[in-house]
């Protein structure tokens, strides 16, 4: 059987880090405070691999890892587009899984259509 989290947002439009750890504490029976010690331990162990440069596997959901992003060139915006050399860095890069992208595109009964896709990148 599929465990589902129905996470309600606080807002329309955005989920938390506040609204994920109601919601382990709901379902798991703990309290708000060892929820968010079991949710940051969550984060804190997923940013610790990505610093030692492991990639994070969540089988069916999908897979973190970074990427090292190269120096550039770029224009600043606040003073009047002075040319700046941005230095190299890495950066988090979220890979989402099969079963994932199944499940955000799988039409729920009764929903409407979704409005048009926004082009991707």
């Amino acid at each position: 059987m599929e465990r589902v989290l129905p996470v309600v947002s606080r807002t329309d439009r955005t989920t938390t880090k506040a609204d994920l750890v109601e919601e382990v504490a709901r379902v798991s029976g703990l309290t708000k405070k060892q929820a968010e010690a079991v949710v940051e331990s969550v984060f804190d162990g997923i940013v610790a691999s990505l610093k030692s440069g492991q990639k994070i596997e969540l089988r069916g959901f999908g897979s973190f890892k970074l990427r090292q992003r190269g120096a550039r060139m770029a224009r600043n915006p606040k003073k009047s587009g002075v040319k700046v050399m941005v230095p190299p860095k890495r950066v988090p890069y979220f890979k989402p899984g099969k079963k994932l992208k199944e499940l955000l595109n799988r039409p729920e009964a009764g929903a409407d259509a979704p409005a048009a896709a926004e082009p991707s990148r």
